[in-house]
């Protein structure tokens, strides 16, 4: 997993890191705006501007642009400082412009907003806080110092300061809420995207582990042959040159027997995965040998884990799938790093559905995670835990969405909740499915019928 955070590490930074040729093409259609706006003030409408200063400013971004189209090439990616560096020039320029133009009365001047709208949506909060700032820093001294707003040859115009000081308003506002909200759905767009970077990591690594079971057995069948035929040596040597071997040849020859037995045991557990009885053990597992496939690698860590199956009528088998397993076995693993001293797992079906459900004795789950469980980034691992744990608690809070997104793949439904009672603690997480949908693509197991006691009622599940 500390591959898998490198990556989406790499991922994220590369996330952020705008191309120049995106503010290169941006600031082009600004020109070609602001260029438009001051020759039709100019011409179009008779409007008295400074048209010389105007233009000697915007040719200020054409001179910036042209440099940077020169300097480098247009799949270069900027940094967060080189991008909020343009951006801060950007609105310096707007600032000079709309100084030229009338300051704030200058209807343009809600243009503030834009590059701090573009901060937002690829920056860190920091530097969009700085460049809001900025904006809001450069509308103030507009508010107070500007050139007198264009207008007709045989009339002059002047706004009150009241209305001024709403447009001040209206730019302090619109900064703040634009920034903020902007920010808040590129993060979250973000998060997603990683956590499903993340999802498919995982299941790549599964495949690549699921394709090596059936390399085992096809590398077990092919090393049968000659295997076979040292045993045969082995034993004809034995036969010729045991009476008359001298004792260290006795012994070699004693070691190669021992050593090919070894061989042909460990071939024939690989082999017996294609024997007669377990014709499609790679690709179908009964629920309750899923189960204890689940519980097995827990077993040694200290904590009591209570597994059991059950349920009506034959039991269920499915297709083997590592999303599910790793999935599953993510949520175990949080049970038992939670859990005070118990962990039960309980397996049922009946004949409509079929399901797990995993309890611990721990704290339990928090409002937070009921509420939003299952959204990447949410995590139930506190800064106290990490500091007791070290780095192996540390995480990212995508075990869940990893889990959540693995297993739902395949049918499944998940909800969370904490044991009910006075006295009563712990989290609760159960997994079930449609038994048709369990059993899609197995190969059809005979089972006697097993009778157990009834499914567990439901309780306050918190759907995702």
């Amino acid at each position: 997993m500390h591959t898998i955070q490198e990556r989406l590490t790499g991922l994220d930074g590369r996330a952020r890191q705008l191309r120049l040729d995106t503010f290169v093409r941006l600031r082009w259609l600004a020109i070609t705006g602001q260029s438009a706006a001051v020759v039709g003030a100019q011409f179009g409408l008779g409007l008295n501007l400074p048209f010389g200063w105007c233009f000697l400013v915007i040719a200020a971004s054409s001179w910036l642009n042209l440099a940077l189209r020169i300097r480098f090439p247009a799949s270069y990616r900027l940094n967060a400082d080189s991008a909020a560096l343009l951006l801060a020039f950007d609105i310096v320029q707007l600032a000079a412009l709309l100084f030229l133009t009338g300051g704030l009365q200058n209807p343009f001047s809600l243009l503030f907003l834009a590059p701090v709208l573009i901060s937002a949506t690829a920056l860190p909060p920091e530097r969009t806080l700085a460049l809001g700032l900025l904006a809001i820093g450069l509308a103030t001294l507009l508010a107070l110092v500007h050139r007198p707003l264009p207008w007709f040859a045989d009339g002059k115009i002047e706004l009150p300061f009241l209305y001024v000081s709403g447009v001040w308003t209206a730019i302090l506002l619109g900064t703040a809420f634009t920034g903020v909200y902007a920010w808040r759905v590129a993060e979250e767009a973000r998060q997603l995207a990683q956590a499903l970077a993340a999802t498919e990591l995982v299941l790549a690594r599964e495949q690549h582990l699921s394709q090596l079971d059936g390399l085992a057995a096809a590398a077990a069948h092919e090393l049968g042959t000659p295997l076979g035929t040292i045993m045969v040596v082995s034993k004809e040597l034995i036969r010729q040159l045991g009476p008359d071997a001298s004792p260290a040849v006795a012994e070699d020859l004693a070691l190669l027997r021992e050593q090919v037995d070894r061989c042909r045991g460990i071939l024939g557990k690989l082999t017996s995965l294609d024997g007669e009885g377990e014709g499609d053990f790679l690709t179908t597992v009964t629920f309750s040998h899923l189960v204890e496939e689940l519980v097995a690698p827990q077993r040694a860590l200290g904590v009591v884990i209570d597994a059991s199956c059950h349920g009506e009528g034959p039991e269920p088998s499915c297709r083997r799938n590592p999303g599910v397993m790793f999935g599953l076995g993510n949520i175990l693993d949080n049970a038992v790093d939670f859990a005070s001293t118990r962990v039960a797992i309980t397996g049922q079906w009946n004949h409509d559905r079929v399901w797990i459900e995993i309890r611990d004795d721990g704290p339990g789950f928090s409002a937070e995670v009921l509420l939003r469980a299952g959204e990447p980034y949410v995590t139930t691992r506190s800064v106290e835990q990490s500091q007791d744990g070290g780095s192996a608690t540390v995480g990212l809070g995508l075990g869940l969405f990893i889990a959540k997104t693995l297993i739902e793949r395949s049918g499944a439904q998940i909800g969370l909740s904490n044991t009910a009672g006075a006295n009563a603690h712990g989290a609760i997480v159960r997994v079930s499915w449609a038994r048709h949908i369990f059993e899609r693509g197995a190969v059809p197991r005979h089972s006697p019928e097993i009778s157990g006691s009834a499914p567990l009622p439901p309780r306050d599940i918190v759907p995702i």
